[in-house]
């Protein structure tokens, strides 16, 4: 048999038995064959004699071989041998039914969804090689394969490859490939998905593979390939200089969050791209399970709604940031209280301060009908404000004004302005609307300032700054006794500060406790007190009865405040109740969508009923809002480690720690540590917190979190003992917690839960 003629069916190679030949391509052909030794059937490609003769393309060959030998993953073609029978080398593969993804966007551009679901998939594969330090270096459509039952297969882990490779369940000969698949001798890959770097001969990392999917992902999405020109040059040049055609005019439906994936795959620079293929996984099904995220240009928006973007400082003066952003935030909460109307929140419109955003393009990102947009300058004592309220769907200005008062009147002219508003937005108000609408918490102007700077203070979210609310509340208390904002200022300073682990639960959380019942003493109509005092008999009291029934007056008073959603969802997730508490979540969302801390925590009801999953593509939506936001980063930490992923865990974590290593994040670091079989690593940690708790505020409840990771239950139980006794805040997620799994079966931890009402 001439090893350079085809083998004929029914013929032998070694124990395999020859059935038809399936493909060929320039380095040999492959064929559908039977394993007689076990019946079944596998892929075997052999190399033409011209391969097996050449010491570089044979060294590709079996480095091809070793490489996804190295790799055990679904989406991964499998490799069963590598072999020669004196006259020809060969490798034996798993047998794909199916076709290559070539094929398929060969006849159309392929669905977002679908695209989506594939991508994450490659990028599964991707990310177990990576892991290995294998890059791929040559993705394209040829070598991902669809198989008929939908799963994905990543082929040829040939690191030198020089053109396509023959693929299993296709014909992948020379005439499919096309100019642009024919790179220059010096460099290695296909030019139309090669990265910037790649192209110039740069030292590669994981990168380079993100960038080839990107350019697979936009053809996919398309039908269009994203650098495709004339000729090599061309086609390089586009790479290294061009970006591709905008996908919002590729005439096709693509979600806006699919839009900013894949360009963030193609950016030029590596260090802009998705830090890891995993990374880029979390991103797609991100988008696969919200298939009603769309771009900007598309979002409905639902009934009367406005969003309320921050008064521009005219001024320019830093020092008067406080009294601007406090007055936007008086004009917000003053709306939010009107029926019918839904307001945006002001965590997510302060996300365009000091932006120069288009009202017409904020409209329609937030999905909402109307924006307000103004300026306003402070000159001493006078004021001059700018409103302007713009309808979304035609930019047209349905109502402007300038006001020119002094700051004692600016209560009348934060009225006014919502008064207008809802008149222009034909919101019908009752007398009882009215009233709402013309309430004053205060009448002092001083007491105003220091409530509006408190404010500023508490919005920064440090220990810090909720000391120098502090401060400024009780002297905004001091000129006006009566100010029952400025109490609910004081209480969710107090109650967040223990949250930090900044200050010891028995000395913060009942001054937040008086300060919220007597902010509902003076005014039992304010939804903030109720949420604010729910909160402390939630954390503290353990009474979970009357925090729920503080919770539901506090949405009653206002079912557009997203605080009060968000601290209900907590409550309803530590009593297991995993499903509302998610709705709460979706609520908050919705009324504060691009809250960093509420789009990281809705992560939380998923994660503590063991959904991890959908824990982490909840995550990466929150890290689209902002990727540098760490305590994104430490929740996904987390839930990898509880999903057995402590490598990519501790990445996560140890970055964290190295910006913020406070108690909490330490402790959390130290049990997955001690989880992953690193236990001198976990006591190292919890020893250097025992020593740092002689000095400074320690959670013992941090202790009892980082014990229980490193595999002592008694030091764990002991820590837990205590933290009953220092009513620790975050001791309600005991029942619930992953992190206390491995000692949850002992008997002591249902004693605990008993004592606090679980």
């Amino acid at each position: 048999m001439s090893p350079h003629m085809p083998l004929a069916a029914n013929s032998r190679l070694g124990p395999y038995e020859i059935v038809d030949l399936i493909g060929s391509g320039g380095m040999g052909e492959v064929y559908r064959a039977v394993d007689t030794r076990l019946g079944r059937f596998v892929a075997i490609k052999v190399l033409i004699p011209e391969v097996v003769n050449s010491e570089e393309t044979f060294e590709r060959f079996t480095t091809e071989a070793k490489a996804i030998a190295a790799l055990s993953h679904p989406n991964i073609l499998s490799i069963f041998e590598l072999d020669h029978d004196g006259e020809r080398a060969f490798i034996v593969t798993e047998l794909l039914i199916g076709e290559p993804l070539r094929e398929r966007i060969a006849s159309a551009a392929i669905p977002w969804a679908k695209t989506a679901e594939i991508g994450a998939a490659v990028c599964d594969g991707l990310a177990a090689a990576h892991a290995k330090q294998i890059i791929h270096r040559d993705l394209k459509p040829e070598n991902i394969f669809v198989l008929a039952d939908g799963q994905v297969k990543i082929l040829d882990f040939g690191l030198a490859v020089i053109r396509a490779a023959a693929s299993p369940g296709g014909n992948n000969d020379d005439t499919a490939t096309n100019a642009l698949e024919h790179p220059p001798e010096n460099v290695v890959g296909t030019i139309g998905y090669m990265s910037p770097e790649q192209l110039s001969g740069r030292a590669l990392d994981s990168a380079t593979d993100i960038f080839s999917l990107g350019c697979v992902l936009y053809e996919m999405v398309t039908g269009r390939r994203a650098f495709g020109r004339s000729s090599l040059i061309e086609t390089m040049a586009a790479i290294l200089n061009d970006d591709p055609p905008a996908l919002e005019h590729s005439g096709r439906h693509i979600p806006y969050d699919l839009q900013r994936v894949i360009s963030r795959c193609l950016e030029k620079n590596p260090a802009e791209r998705f830090q890891s293929a995993r990374d880029l996984a979390f991103a797609l099904r991100a988008i696969r399970s919200d298939s009603g995220s769309v771009a900007p240009t598309k979002t409905k928006p639902r009934g009367k709604s406005i969003a309320v973007i921050p008064f521009a400082n005219g001024s320019r003066d830093p020092g008067a940031d406080y009294l601007i952003d406090g007055i936007t935030e008086s004009v917000i909460n003053k709306l939010a209280r009107l029926p019918k109307l839904r307001v945006i929140a002001r965590g997510t419109v302060f996300r365009y301060k000091g932006i120069d955003a288009d009202p017409q393009t904020v409209g329609r990102e937030l999905g909402v009908k109307t924006v307000l947009t103004g300026a306003i300058h402070q000159v001493r004592e006078s004021l001059s404000i700018q409103a302007e309220l713009v309808e979304v769907s035609d930019n047209a200005q349905i109502w402007g004004e300038r006001f020119n008062l002094r700051f004692s009147d600016i209560f009348a002219v934060q009225e006014e302005i919502a008064e207008r508003i809802a008149e222009k937005l034909r919101v019908k108000l009752t007398g009882a609307d009215r009233k709402k609408l013309h309430k004053r918490h205060t009448e002092n102007p001083e007491a105003y300032q220091l409530f509006l700077r408190g404010r500023y203070q508490w919005n920064k979210r440090t220990a810090d700054g909720f000391r120098r609310a502090i401060e400024l509340f009780d002297q905004a208390i001091e000129h006006d006794p009566l100010y029952a904002r400025a109490y609910v200022g004081l209480a969710d300073c107090y109650n967040l500060l223990t949250t930090y682990s900044a200050i010891p639960p028995r000395d913060a959380l009942p001054k937040a406790k008086l300060a919220a019942t007597r902010a509902l003493e003076i005014d039992d109509s304010l939804a903030e007190a109720h949420a604010s005092l729910a909160f402390t008999k939630c954390w503290f009291d353990w009474d979970w009865t009357g925090a729920e029934s503080s919770f539901q007056r506090a949405l009653e008073l206002n079912p557009n405040y997203a605080t009060a959603h968000h601290w209900y969802a907590w409550l309803l997730t530590v009593r297991r109740r995993f499903r509302e508490a998610a709705a709460q979540m979706a609520l908050a969302r919705e009324l504060d969508p691009l809250s960093l801390a509420i789009n990281t925590e809705s992560a939380w009801p998923l994660y503590y009923d063991r959904d991890f999953d959908a824990a982490l593509t909840m995550l990466e939506k929150a890290r689209q809002i902002d990727p540098d936001f760490i305590w994104v980063q430490f929740a996904i930490g987390q839930v990898l480690a509880a999903r057995g992923d402590f490598e990519l865990a501790l990445v996560q974590l140890e970055r964290v720690a190295a910006i913020y290593p406070s108690s909490y994040v330490l402790a959390v670091l130290a049990s997955v540590r001690g989880r992953a079989g690193r236990r001198d690593d976990a006591i190292a940690i919890i020893r250097a917190l025992e020593e740092r708790s002689k000095h400074e505020f320690v959670s013992v409840y941090d202790l009892a979190l980082a014990w229980a990771g490193a595999g002592d239950a008694d030091a764990a139980f002991d820590y837990l003992l205590r933290s009953v006794e220092e009513r620790s805040p975050w001791l309600i997620r005991i029942g619930v917690d992953p992190h206390f799994d491995s000692i949850r079966g002992d008997l002591r931890m249902r004693s605990i839960e008993r004592r606090i009402g679980l």
